[in-house]
């Protein structure tokens, strides 16, 4: 999960870009990048951390022009730690190209063979970003001759990258001297949407970002979201061109966007989050009166901030009453996204406060919107009990997380996921609640599509079924053998 956003304006887009990403932030913590295009020369910046403590003013000067992209990391393959491993990745041909990429790559081994020993490209990093900018680059290369580029090259040069490349991606990239182009893959996993705003006598100005509320903070209309397998190409005169580029392409939205991921004020494939997840708590509420004993219980409580729309849902369809019982300290990370399992469980207690007036004698219902390693559910209810609650009922939005996730959350291996291998009351056991309830699959699939038009999801953390059809238990292996490299 990664935040990227890509503008072509007519004036400089430094701080543009960097406005952007302050609203993505809450898609990755680990680093961030900007870079600009000014004519033929392209300037970037990338640093570690977060993005209001990363960029300095002389940074902000030498991103020059009025073309640029930008992109917010947390890892999810290749280290969080090495600087050289964020976002952009740069190529000096044809042209010059500069990518930011959201997503996870399934077929690295096979691309770092054919890149190294048919393409002859040489890669300095683990990072699959690296592997997707290098194949674009071979790929256009293969179709243009001397100085002109038209978008009949570049759409041909994606179809090509779809056929070579497995998994997700939503990626934009700067191509020096010419434009911007963004793609999706074939499946649609990873979001991207696209926005126009019109100055005047100077023409369109063009977005595309991860999350609507990108576009709508930057008074842009939103035009769409792009089509999976499409890509755009927005030239530096503001003229946009758009294409379908996959054989078979097949919208399968990322399920983990709408529970967790995503801002509720965003709206992805036609489907607004929050409204997502006021549906989640309902048909939540309906398992909870059959597996519970809601006659006992006394207030229904959100971990917030994400599950509380589904919390007041809950609520208002058992008719208990609602209540904050957790402070949420909001100048700390999200834990989901921490890099490691020491960090994650060292941050609950710096996250979050137990207010013990909310919970002595009480029997508490707590809603999170997911339940992944169990290890922020286990200190929540601990912090519940201490703060005096009497029994705790822990509920989940979102099924039970019992296979890794390689489309590009940080699920990487199933020993970490507290449901693999566990029955519920098991897993109830290990978090020390009382009860412990889950939303069904297919209710989170109906409640997430309910009036969209979409007929799938990618739910492969919650199925085992993996859209792409070539995640094997060998790849799988694999991946939990390296995920540190």
């Amino acid at each position: 999960m990664c935040g990227i956003v890509g503008i072509v304006s007519s004036s400089p887009v430094n701080q543009q870009v960097y406005d952007a990403l302050a609203l993505l932030q809450h898609r990755g913590q680990d680093s961030t990048g900007i870079a600009t295009a000014e004519g033929r020369v392209l300037h970037f910046v990338k640093a570690k951390g977060q993005v209001r403590e990363a960029y300095r003013t002389r940074d902000m000067r030498s991103l020059l022009g009025t073309m640029g992209l930008g992109h917010v990391r947390y890892a999810t393959r290749g280290s969080a730690s090495k600087e050289e491993e964020a976002q952009p990745f740069y190529v000096n041909a044809p042209y010059g190209i500069i990518l930011v990429h959201n997503g996870n790559l399934t077929n690295t081994r096979e691309l770092t063979r054919e890149l190294f020993e048919v393409d002859r490209r040489h890669l300095n990093t683990n990072s699959d970003t690296e592997l997707l900018v290098n194949v674009l680059a071979h790929e256009l290369q293969q179709q243009v001759s001397g100085e002109d580029l038209d978008p009949d090259q570049v759409f041909a040069a994606i179809s090509r990258l779809h056929e070579r490349v497995e998994g997700s991606y939503a990626a934009i990239a700067l191509i020096a001297g010419h434009g911007l182009l963004a793609f999706r893959d074939p499946f649609g996993i990873r979001p991207l949407v696209l926005g126009r705003r019109t100055t005047g006598l100077t023409g369109d100005e063009w977005i595309v970002a991860s999350e609507s509320l990108v576009l709508e903070a930057g008074d842009y209309e939103i035009v769409r979201d792009l089509a999976p397998g499409e890509a755009v190409f927005i030239a530096s005169n503001g003229e946009m061109v758009s294409r379908q580029c996959a054989a078979n392409p097949r919208l399968a939205p990322c399920s983990f966007e709408y529970v967790y991921l995503a801002r509720p004020d965003s709206v992805m494939n036609g489907i607004s989050v929050y409204e997502a997840r006021l549906r989640l708590g309902n048909r939540l509420a309906t398992s909870i009166e059959r597996y519970a004993p809601t006659g006992n219980i006394d207030v229904v409580m959100p971990i917030p901030d994400s599950s509380r729309p589904a919390a007041m849902q809950v609520a208002q369809k058992l008719g208990i009453e609602y209540r904050e019982g957790f402070y949420k300290n909001r100048y700390v990370g999200r834990t989901f996204i921490m890099p490691g399992q020491s960090e994650r469980k060292k941050s609950v207690k710096q996250k979050l406060n137990a207010m013990s007036s909310e919970f002595a004698g009480k029997n508490i219902l707590i809603v999170d919107d997911s339940i992944v390693r169990g290890t922020t559910s286990r200190e929540i209810v601990e912090m519940a009990r201490a703060a005096g609650a009497n029994e705790v009922t822990f509920t989940s939005a979102a099924p039970p997380v019992r296979y890794p996730h390689v489309y590009g959350i940080n699920m990487p291996t199933s020993r970490e996921l507290v449901a693999h291998g566990r029955k519920i009351p098991e897993i109830a056991q290990e978090m020390g609640a009382d009860h412990l309830i889950y939303q069904e699959v297919e209710d989170m699939q109906a409640a997430i599509l309910e009036g969209s038009g979409i007929t799938e999801l990618e739910m492969s953390c919650f199925t085992g079924d993996y859209i792409t059809g070539t995640v094997s238990p060998e790849y799988l292996a694999w991946v939990e053998a390296n995920q540190n490299s």
